[in-house]
């Protein structure tokens, strides 16, 4: 028999497992089992997706229509072309070896097709699949044909049989006389069936499986025991079994993540963080006195909770969260001046040059003679600014490096230069982060890590990217949270327009002259583009025929200048521009010396131009929702009303369009976080840089189950206050590494 920790190669065999573990990382009986069907084909139907992505893996169940041996068209020799029906469409499929496999894809015949998706005009199919003949449904009187369509196979779980004597090759077949079959996601290399087949073999060893949750709470929640979960999930006999195993397979999710945040949370409160109460007369109440405007409500009400945690002889860790323009990086200012005020440094963490330059412009520029400490007509009380990037001269960063190490500069600003082992800090007392999503979360731990003494800095992580409560309570669970939805007085909405390129070419041409007549009046603007062009640092994942059909920052610099605006001063900005250039491009435009600015989006986040009112944005469909967001609130930061004017392929009425119009309609970013999370896959929204893998979910959906998300995290507080290090809940610490990706909980474990 078996336990949950068991490893595959000993029940295996070394071949099978060696596969499942290259493909998926499945090394244990636990891993394998927590690898979930994806969906269920039921017994007597047909079943394909309807449009399948491209290039994605896929098996489908399907009926061969028809089976023709035809000639090549460009080259000699023969192929076997077939269609399949399936309950809702037609799928062709293409075989270049007939003769191996025409005597058993015939019509009629009944079976499971895995491939790589490929479209050709709008229409998607499959070339030379594997395969897996099934029996005709309800046990048909004759014996199946069992082959596996690898025929050109390199020795890879190949020869699957009916009885196979190997335990990478045979498939019991009794399982397609279920009336539910699971198919799982699954690789060329490793078919669903062949997980299919090994799940079962596991499951018939697997010993009874203990259940980590007090049983009051499987009860008060109407939960099935874990080991009956973990069996019905992969054999379920109706719908109402699947529903039942995946409520309570996801109930293990939530409590595994909410688990671990819990015990952030607690850790964070153990540790030792300096205090900085407000000292009066210093220098934030000096900067807050010359302010040449009044601070919103909103940021009265943030800046008291950042001050309440400074305060507190524990490490602060919250995030501030506000629409574009709401004023965040003032109340950051004022945070960081009452650690300066404490006799600490602060470090800002941004993730671009562009960026970090801006913001120690900004931030010199607002503080005046209270940020020239040493120098001529600087106040008594003043501090200085430091600026680190990767580019800078090494005169000059290793004069920012030497303020740094012995206190002179009270805040240091910079890219991921500054978690260089090489920069060191006199005093560290907190760290900011703004636009926390572009950071990898063992870059935020390397910076933290700066402090001496063993104390931990205060940390805040800024975003501009509303992000919705249920991706709050999991991804950034441990953080206090302060919203800003309250835009400065004066500040216009931006209006907002999507134009159908191929429709309205005529709209396209309105475009620029709405710049030429913004620049009349003594306006600028951005013009932004998806790509720079000749092949450098494009998004990754386009094919040379897509590059052709989008438009290149420097292809369409070129236009403006020669033919479209040649009247106005066109700059051009992007990231693989040397840091002088990109220096003296931003410089220029801030400088109102460049009408139109064309660039990539290198100018996303925190670039503060007043004077720009117009952004055309090219390819606009290329661009996530939040990015647009993001983007378009570079304009209309001035007195001025912003316009942004998003160009795009897409036809009116399809999804790509609706999705660009729903933005264009309101500029609610947390309205449209909600879109962004509802249209994008969670993986994606939880992306690499956020949560250091992938993908992280199984069976959690942060948008439909914000009530399992929200008891896990009361359970999971009630278990942590208890037993913080859950040594009398060992069911629950091996559900913690077990229910996620060991790569998840690394990432929130360094956090």
């Amino acid at each position: 028999m078996a336990g949950l920790s068991d490893r595959l190669d000993l029940l295996l065999g070394n071949k099978t497992a060696s596969a499942l573990a290259e493909a998926f990382e499945i090394q244990t009986v636990e891993d394998l089992l927590r690898h979930y069907p994806h969906r269920y084909a039921s017994q007597g139907r047909e079943l394909a997706d309807k449009e399948p992505p491209e290039g994605e893996h896929i098996t489908i169940i399907a009926r061969v229509s028809t089976a023709a041996v035809v000639k090549m068209r460009n080259r000699p020799g023969q192929m076997l072309r077939v269609v399949l029906t399936t309950d809702t469409q037609n799928v062709d499929v293409t075989f270049f070896n007939p003769q191996k496999v025409r005597h058993a894809i015939k019509p009629g015949v009944r079976a499971m097709f895995s491939g790589t998706v490929k479209y050709f005009r709008g229409k998607w199919s499959l070339t030379h699949p594997s395969y897996l003949i099934l029996p005709e449904p309800r046990g048909g009187d004759e014996d199946p044909i069992v082959a596996s369509g690898r025929i050109r196979g390199s020795g890879e779980l190949a020869g699957i049989a009916r009885a196979g004597a190997e335990a990478g090759a045979g498939v019991d077949m009794s399982v397609f006389d279920r009336a539910l079959i699971p198919l799982y996601p699954a690789t060329r290399e490793v078919e669903s069936w062949t997980i299919m087949r090994c799940v079962r073999q596991v499951l018939d060893q697997l010993d009874h499986v203990d259940d980590p949750l007090p049983k009051t709470t499987v009860d008060e929640r109407g939960l099935i025991g874990l080991d009956e979960a973990l069996r019905t999930v992969h054999l379920p006999d109706t719908k109402a079994d699947i529903e039942r195993a995946q409520d309570r397979l996801r109930f293990d999710e939530a409590v595994s993540l909410q688990l671990v945040l819990a015990m952030r949370r607690h850790g964070n409160a153990e540790r030792v963080a300096p205090q900085c109460p407000p000292v009066q007369d210093g220098i934030a109440d000096r900067f807050e006195a010359r302010l040449p405007f009044t601070l919103t409500d909103g940021q009265h009400s943030v800046a008291e909770e950042i001050s309440s945690d400074l305060s507190r002889p524990h490490p602060m860790s919250r995030l501030l969260q506000g629409e574009v323009g709401s004023g965040k990086t003032i109340v950051a200012l004022r945070a960081m001046l009452q650690v300066v005020d404490a006799g600490y440094q602060c470090a800002l963490l941004a993730p671009t040059e562009v960026l970090a330059t801006q913001h120690a412009k900004s931030l010199r520029a607002m503080l005046g003679s209270l940020g020239t400490a040493g120098e001529l007509g600087s106040e008594d009380k003043a501090t200085r600014i430091a600026l680190v990037t990767g580019s800078m001269s090494v005169a000059a960063k290793r004069a920012a490096l030497n303020e740094a190490m012995v206190g002179d500069a009270g805040i240091v600003i910079g890219t991921h230069a500054l978690i260089q082992d090489n920069v060191d800090f006199f005093r560290l007392g907190m760290v900011v982060v703004d636009e926390q999503h572009r950071f990898g979360v063992e870059q935020r731990d390397a910076l933290r890590s700066r402090a001496r003494g063993g104390v931990s800095p205060h940390v805040l992580v800024m975003t501009a990217t509303p992000i919705p409560r249920t991706i709050a309570m999991t991804v950034l669970g441990d953080l206090e949270v302060s919203t800003l939805r309250q835009l400065p007085k004066g500040r216009s909405p931006i209006k907002s327009s999507v134009v159908p390129a191929r429709q309205k070419p005529q709209w396209v041409s309105r475009a620029w002259e709405r710049i030429r007549e913004e620049v009349g009046e003594g306006r600028q603007a951005y013009v932004v583009c998806s790509r720079i062009g000749e092949g450098q640092d494009d998004p990754p994942g386009k094919d040379e025929k897509e590059e052709q059909q989008t438009i290149a920052a420097t292809d369409l610099h070129d236009r403006l200048s020669g033919q479209l605006l040649p009247d106005l001063r066109i700059g051009l900005l992007h990231g693989r521009l040397p840091s002088d250039e990109k220096d003296a491009a931003m410089a220029a435009f801030d400088a109102g010396e460049t009408d139109v600015l064309v660039c990539t989006t290198v100018v996303e986040v925190g670039v503060d131009v007043p004077n720009a009112t117009v952004m055309v944005i090219v390819d606009a469909d290329r661009f996530g929702v939040s990015q647009l967001h993001q983007l378009r609130g570079r304009v209309g930061r001035g007195k001025h009303q912003g316009l942004c004017i998003l160009i795009t392929g897409a036809n009116p009425g399809s999804p790509t369009y609706e999705r660009l119009a729903s933005v264009a309609a309101t500029n609610d970013g947390f309205e449209l976080a909600q879109l962004d999370l509802a249209t994008r896959r969670e993986g994606d929204i939880l992306g690499k840089a956020q949560s250091g893998t992938t993908t992280t979910l199984r069976l959690l959906s942060l948008l439909g189950h914000e009530d399992v998300i929200a008891a896990a995290a009361d359970f999971a507080t009630q278990v942590v206050a208890t037993d913080p290090a859950l040594a009398d809940h060992p069911g629950l610490a091996a559900m913690v590494g077990a229910a996620l990706d060991s790569e998840k909980i690394d990432f929130l474990e360094k956090s």
